[in-house]
């Protein structure tokens, strides 16, 4: 009997709703979104589908819930950074904040749980396992992107907070190749869902800070978003192009080939980028990232009003 309390125990810790995103995040770090199923889920977090359908409802949700914990740990690793020395949060306690954003799904009924899991009756015999058993996740209280932004403003200027959180979202993307997608479908589709406001929020309120004006504030956040995104999107595409070529090819190998290819382009033709073949030879991803996001930011302030 004790043995059977103690694996309850460790299964209803297993499958907050938390360690269920997390393991997701796993999978798709693993195999990318193809290799997130929801049997690999049930055999990594060794239980039923319907333990699962008690906290998802799909592989949807599951896969934006999964964004949002990312990026909500990225930023708060990028305020962190503009702040000062602190601990981050993990995608763990990112997905607490999810939770807190208002994850409505959360609070399923046992009986649309019992639903999906009698759907999954072909799974493992775990899939049987009562809702009841298992304790429904918990609202987390978080700080949320508002008071980090605050927090992070009172340490560094509204620029270092842009830059941080760019810096924050740039190694996110880099870290977890599936985000890149996972978050040009959720700004194209879901502009409603948290991923979207949160990212925004975050940048918008450091364009407030510089004293933008209201009428330009949706425009500069847009052109920085879009910029931070994008660019941190194709440097994970590169990085993960690069991977395919092979261990014997390196990064600047491939530079060194790309730039010799262009000093060999026709003079007359492609005079300019001849010019600079030099330096897509010695670039550096990151330097070139934070002097694009400077570029706009020199933008943006040059066109401020004179106090």
């Amino acid at each position: 009997m004790a043995t059977r309390t103690r694996r309850s125990q460790r299964r209803t810790e297993a499958l907050s709703r938390e360690r269920i995103v997390e393991a997701a995040i796993e999978l798709l770090d693993a195999a990318g979104e193809s290799g997130l199923t929801f049997r690999a889920l049930t055999e990594r977090l060794a239980t039923g589908p319907g333990a699962i359908y008690w906290h998802v409802a799909n592989k949807g949700e599951l896969l934006g819930a999964a964004t949002d914990a990312v990026v909500a740990a990225a930023l708060a690793a990028g305020h962190a950074a503009s702040a000062g020395p602190a601990e981050a949060a993990g995608p763990a306690e990112a997905a607490g904040h999810a939770e807190a954003a208002g994850h409505a799904e959360a609070a399923k009924s046992p009986e649309s749980a019992g639903s999906a899991e009698s759907a999954e009756a072909a799974g493992p015999a775990e899939s049987a396992e009562s809702p009841e058993a298992i304790e429904p996740t918990k609202s987390h209280e978080s700080a949320g992107p508002a008071e980090a932004i605050e927090a992070a403003g009172a340490a560094g200027s509204p620029q270092d907070g842009i830059r941080a959180v760019a810096l924050g979202l740039f190694d996110a993307i880099e870290e977890h190749p599936w985000l890149a997608s996972q978050l040009m479908t959720q700004l194209s589709h879901s502009l409603w869902e948290t991923v979207a406001p949160r990212i925004f929020e975050s940048v918008g309120r450091q364009i407030r800070a510089l004293g933008v004006p209201e009428s330009s504030w949706f425009a500069a956040t847009s052109a920085l978003m879009h910029y931070i995104l994008g660019a941190a999107g194709q440097n994970a595409t590169n990085a993960a192009s690069a991977r395919t070529l092979g261990p014997e090819v390196d990064r600047a190998r491939f530079l060194d080939a790309a730039s010799t290819a262009w000093e060999q382009l026709d003079p007359d033709d492609y005079p300019f980028t001849r010019a600079v073949a030099g330096q897509l030879r010695g670039h550096d991803d990151r330097e070139q990232f934070l002097a694009g996001v400077d570029l706009i930011l020199s933008g943006i302030t040059a066109s401020l009003p004179a106090r």
